[in-house]
């Protein structure tokens, strides 16, 4: 197997949640472009399949399966399918989540509240028991990457306080679960990621280039995250190169949290 830096997960088998577009799909075509077989998943059909073509167009090969992460037994379904056509999971990847219940705390409809746990935390819980069931029963273990957020453990905003408050649990998850099932062979990390070059990170009504001259003033870094720079970070985390690194959880953001 070759471990060079450009080709560092040959012959192994990636899944990646909410592939369908942004962070996720950037993700599945870093890890397909170095040398992996990857599963993509996500709610729905139309845009995996649009990341499976990228992916096949540039010589790789994907999966693409839909699946809800609020349940787990379309999560389970999930890992069985990765395992079933790729023959193992040796990398996973759960970035799937949800943006809901912008305003004052007061003001937040309940139904909200309970998407962003029901999606946001429940959904990596589901993931991370699925995952880890198939990667401690193989003789290499794995790798489980969590995408969570630099608004929760890092940073807070008004209005945002009930996402940062799902992405602060998927912070505490990652290490609890890191501590939980290192000794299964099985090694947990998370990235944070701040505002980055998606739609997310728009305001409404808002262009890319006023996002621009928004973000010079509110990044230290003067800018937001390219979808490449949070790929590298998360691809480090789940690489052979971080084989010591454990429960740690990876802040890219430009320096907005420091």
């Amino acid at each position: 197997m070759s471990t060079t830096a450009h080709h560092r997960f040959t012959g192994r088998s990636v899944l990646v949640t909410g592939a369908g577009s942004g962070i996720g799909r950037a993700l599945a075509l870093a890890f397909a472009a170095e040398g992996a077989s990857v599963t993509v998943a996500g709610r729905t059909a139309a845009p995996l399949a649009e990341t499976v073509a990228l992916i096949e167009r540039a010589g790789g090969t994907a999966l693409a399966v839909t699946a809800d992460v609020s349940s787990s037994d379309e999560v389970r379904a999930l890992v069985a399918r990765a395992v079933e056509r790729f023959g193992s999971l040796d990398v996973a990847v759960n970035n799937a989540g949800v943006f809901r219940g912008g305003g004052p705390i007061a003001e937040l409809p309940e139904a909200d509240w309970h998407t962003l746990l029901d999606v946001n935390v429940t959904g990596v819980l589901h993931a991370l028991q699925a995952e880890t069931a198939q990667m401690r029963g193989q003789e290499t273990g794995g790798a489980i990457v969590n995408v969570s957020s630099n608004l929760g453990a890092h940073a807070r905003r008004p209005g945002l306080a009930a996402y940062a408050a799902s992405k602060a649990a998927v912070s505490a998850l990652t290490r609890g679960a890191a501590l939980d099932h290192i000794g299964d062979g099985v090694r947990i990390n998370a990235v944070s990621p701040g505002a980055s070059d998606t739609g997310m990170s728009l305001l409404p009504g808002e262009s890319e280039a006023e996002r621009a001259v928004r973000m010079k003033e509110q990044s230290p870094l003067g800018r937001v995250s390219s979808l490449d720079e949070v790929a590298a970070a998360v691809l480090y985390l789940a690489s052979d190169a971080a084989a010591s690194v454990v429960g740690t959880d990876l802040v890219v953001d430009g320096g907005a949290s420091a």
